[in-house]
């Protein structure tokens, strides 16, 4: 009773595992749209999924296992004497035995009583033996039948241990093709995961810095602006990612660089030594944009220097927990103090890089600092400017806003456009952070959250 339960658990979890459900997940990509999304699972329904998945198969591994036990000595018991089909079927085939030596004497009593009637000598002698052939005819009629039904007893006991043997196999079978299908359905539960926590690109998730002018003077303290934008098609939990860099300077050593940023509620440090995390948007929806204040002070002893600024949205979705939007690079100057470097555009970003898609890593358990290791110099390849733009004195308002078709300005379009390259400074930020961090803490973001 105990196998036939597990039987039947093992079926029904192979047979009703959502397998549509897994091979629906690969059909996910970073910009599809809502209409397109809304009918695909979530990345929930497909951790779920894959948490089943892993529960059905451990549960139909423990049912096939307790089967092979099972049927192992099922067939044990009935290979002994002691089993009542195996008894039945010796006591049948005894008995099968018996009739076919009490046919085999009846077959020569008859012989012998036909040799009789031939060697009988006159009618009373003969009368005699065709007497005793008839007796002996009746005999090994009844013998016949006798042994007819012997047999059939036999065969019908030898099936019967056979159909018993062949039930304990096929209790079996069942159960390893439910455990095999329960490993298919596991697997492709886990390849469709594993394709949904796959960083994907979002070039319409951008991030533009407003204000960040291309030199600045040390002892001035300059306010700028961290514009992100949603101009994708799905909802996204946004973490703005920030970081700014004076070339040359050592992981932990002060920097002449101090650098705010504020959400509403307060000023909050950047901590210069890692990209971080900043602002967490918890739902940015389609066409929607947030500014994040920060504004930076250079030292006044500072000397001349070349710094960069990189800048980037990092998002989930329901369907996807690491979307990765185009980063940018952003560089700058630093002069000395008392410097008039008159009229000052904004810092343009560099080129666009085809693996703009990576990050540098943010602090965490067992990260590297930049550099590679602690007291290592940072080194930048710096970029060169595209068209110049005149600066603007406005800093955007905080908070998150739909962007309309009433939204003025070049800066909002640009946030929303896709058409917006990312910036070419991957590759610099690899040699600069530590390229074998690029992407482990973004994905701890996700895991996080």
């Amino acid at each position: 009773m105990r196998l036939r339960r597990s039987l039947a658990v093992a079926v029904a979890v192979a047979v009703t595992t959502p397998v549509a459900l897994f091979t629906a997940a690969p059909a996910l990509a970073a910009g599809a749209p809502a209409a397109q999304t809304q009918n695909q699972p979530t990345y929930a329904e497909l951790k779920k999924a894959a948490a089943d998945a892993q529960k059905a198969y451990e549960k139909a591994l423990a049912a096939k296992e307790e089967g092979q036990e099972k049927v192992k000595a099922t067939l044990e018991a009935l290979d002994s004497d002691t089993h009542p089909l195996k008894a039945a079927t010796i006591t049948a085939d005894k008995a099968a035995g018996e009739a076919a030596d009490t046919e085999t004497a009846a077959e020569k009593a008859v012989r012998d009583a036909e040799a009789a009637v031939e060697a009988a000598q006159g009618e009373t002698e003969k009368a005699e033996a065709e007497k005793a052939l008839e007796t002996a005819e009746a005999d090994l009629a009844k013998a016949v039948e006798a042994k007819e039904k012997a047999d059939a007893a036999a065969e019908a006991a030898r099936t019967a241990l056979d159909d018993a043997r062949v039930a304990a196999v096929r209790e079996y079978s069942v159960l390893k093709k439910a455990l095999d299908d329960a490993l298919a359905a596991k697997e492709a539960a886990e390849e469709a995961l594993g394709t949904a926590e796959e960083c994907v690109r979002e070039t319409g998730l951008t991030s533009l810095a407003v204000g960040l002018p291309a030199e600045v003077v040390a002892g001035t303290t300059v306010d700028f602006t961290l514009r992100v934008t949603n101009g994708t098609e799905r909802t996204l939990t946004v973490d703005p990612l920030a970081f700014v860099h004076v070339d040359g300077e050592r992981g932990g050593e002060k920097s002449r660089l101090a650098v705010e940023w504020s959400n509403g509620s307060g000023w909050h440090a950047l901590n210069g030594d890692e990209p971080e995390h900043i602002a967490h948007i918890d739902t940015m929806a389609p066409g929607e944009r947030s500014d994040v204040k920060l504004r930076m002070t250079v030292a006044p002893d500072a000397a001349s220097a070349d710094a960069f600024a990189l800048f980037a949205a990092d998002a989930s979705s329901a369907y996807r927990p690491c979307v990765l939007g185009p980063m940018k690079r952003y560089d700058f100057e630093l002069l000395p103090a008392g410097s008039d470097p008159g009229p000052v555009d904004d810092a343009d970003p560099g080129q666009t890089g085809k693996d703009d898609d990576q990050r540098p890593a943010t602090a965490g358990p067992g990260t590297t600092p930049q550099g590679g290791a602690a007291g290592q110099p940072v080194t930048t390849a710096r970029t060169t400017p595209t068209t110049p733009t005149t600066r603007t004195a406005g800093t955007g308002t905080y908070g998150t806003t739909a962007a309309t078709a009433t939204t003025g300005g070049t800066l909002a379009q640009t946030g929303t456009s896709p058409a917006l390259a990312p910036l070419g400074a991957a590759s610099a930020v690899a040699v600069a952070l530590g390229a074998g961090a690029v992407l482990a803490a973004r994905r701890r973001m996700t895991a996080d959250r």
